[in-house]
């Protein structure tokens, strides 16, 4: 546990970065990455499966951890984006994660237990044991720089395994933190941080992990998959990609524009499950865009100067996001800023980018290729039914998540047959990121795999199956030659 009563003992305690960069360097000339991994794997192998306590504890611990140093955590998010908003920081990255944690400590006990199979003949026995894979290694993103890192080890820990962490170099003081706390909280084989650059993190992602945890964009996603299949390392990818927003006609066009945009300015729309791109009737069009812009209003009277209102990660994403809006624009779209009144659409130094509508969108412009990851919102209409919209999203990529707003049961049960997504969130968006019992994951483009809750704890764990063969031996004795006598029982069965 940290020695330290003081949750900002160990913000204050931090060395400067070029300090720990060089001490890093220096650790790493002595103790390699793939050295770090050799000792955990082998204590892991020369030790007991971890028991039901001791999982239990490092989820604790794990919760502790943030709940001890929640402010620093904060205070730390907030330097690496320049500014976010505390509450955000709290609610998604803080609170979800400790939750994450208590519920698999509260229910692992009940996942421990093998599940009995069916067998041939009675009296055989068989059983499937959840077992521990080994050493788990989590690459995790900037955007929850907790939730990301944290969030995976719920089912990690309570499957019995044991962690290396990679967290991003574009969130440094979290990471740093990060790296300063853990050891005060666990000891070096049951979790370990590892700082660096991407060049570290292509070395990390290119060890025999017994799993690799990666959450990011899907053309990393590509070089992390490829790099683990050297070592036939399994992988759980949570990658993102553009989720669609479908309004149908009788949606209601208030309720859906603030759902939508309560999300889409939640961390300023850089979230993975964030709406990438709305669907709806041309006559909704004109409705959503006021009701979108009442909902500024009220939510967001002021937006540079407004704590609620978290900044771009950086310089390269705020300019991204600029290039996005000058393609579009130069493309013959329809850009309606909600900044408020008298106050920039965009302000550099800030690097706050006020929501932006997009009308008129064509499949031509980058808005409508790429996952935008900030407050862009294109409207994209369609005139010919629910069908029309099913196929403009069945001939792109498979989102992570896909959103519907509307009331009449078959529609919504189509938009669930006939679409392909990571997850189906019908009128609202995002909830099922916060409901422990769904797995949470992609499919195609958007990832591999699916973790939160038993789905973690299942991921994380070799389902190994256990036979106990009983007296008679009769599934034994039916291979043993002479087979004359079997062969003709044989026979027999497949002619019948």
């Amino acid at each position: 546990m940290c020695k330290h009563p003081d949750p900002l003992c160990c913000s204050q305690r931090r060395k400067p970065q070029h300090q720990q960069e060089s001490e890093m360097s220096e650790q790493q000339h002595s103790q390699t990455l793939s050295t770090i991994l050799d000792a955990m794997k082998k204590h892991h192998r020369q030790n007991e499966p971890a028991t039901a306590a001791l999982r239990r504890d490092r989820l604790m611990r794990s919760a502790a951890l943030i709940r001890d140093h929640h402010a620093a955590l904060t205070e730390a998010i907030g330097r690496d984006f320049g500014h976010r908003s505390g509450y955000q920081t709290q609610a998604a990255d803080l609170i979800t994660t400790i939750n994450m944690l208590m519920h698999s400590a509260e229910k692992l006990e009940q996942w421990m237990q093998p599940e009995a199979a069916e067998v041939p003949v009675p009296g055989m026995q068989a059983w499937i044991e959840p077992q521990p894979l080994g050493v788990v290694g989590i690459i995790s993103p900037w955007n929850f720089p907790i939730n990301l890192a944290f969030g995976p080890l719920a089912g990690v820990f309570a499957a019995g395994n044991t962690a290396m962490l990679k967290p991003s170099e574009l969130t440094p003081f979290t990471s740093e933190l990060l790296a300063e706390l853990v050891p005060h909280y666990f000891d070096s084989n049951e979790l370990v941080v590892v700082l660096g650059d991407a060049a570290v993190g292509q070395a990390f992602s290119q060890l025999p992990f017994d799993h690799l945890v990666f959450t990011g964009s899907t053309a990393v996603g590509r070089h992390v998959m490829r790099a683990a299949a050297e070592n036939l390392v399994p992988v759980t990818l949570e990658l993102g990609g553009k989720s669609p927003v479908v309004l149908d006609t009788d949606a209601e066009i208030s309720i859906a524009a603030e759902r939508i945009l309560t999300i889409k300015t939640f961390n300023a729309g850089q979230i993975c499950i964030s709406p990438d791109y709305v669907l709806l009737p041309e006559s909704s069009e004109a409705g959503f865009v006021d009701a979108a812009k009442r909902f500024m209003r009220a939510s967001y009277p002021t937006l540079q100067h407004n704590v609620d209102y978290t900044a771009i990660i950086n310089d390269r994403h705020y300019q991204r996001l600029i290039m996005l809006l000058d393609d579009a624009a130069r493309k013959g779209a329809d850009i309606i800023s909600l900044a408020p009144d008298n106050e920039p659409d965009v302000d550099p130094h800030s690097r706050k980018i006020a929501p932006h509508l997009i009308l008129g969108v064509t499949q031509d412009m980058l808005v409508m290729q790429e996952e935008i990851f900030g407050p862009l919102l294109p409207l994209k209409t369609y005139a010919a039914g629910i069908g029309d919209a099913i196929r403009y999203i069945n001939a792109g990529p498979r989102p992570l998540a896909a959103y519907y707003f509307g009331h009449d049961a078959e529609r919504q049960r189509q938009i669930a047959t006939r679409t392909t997504s990571g997850a189906l969130v019908i009128n609202d968006v995002m909830t099922h990121a916060a409901i422990d019992s769904l797995p949470f994951g992609g499919i195609g483009a958007s990832g591999t795999g699916a973790y939160h809750g038993i789905h973690g704890f299942r991921r994380f764990s070799h389902a190994k199956p256990v036979v106990v063969q009983d007296s008679a031996a009769i599934t034994n004795l039916r291979l043993r030659a002479p087979y004359q006598d079997k062969a003709a029982v044989a026979e027999a069965f497949l002619n019948n």
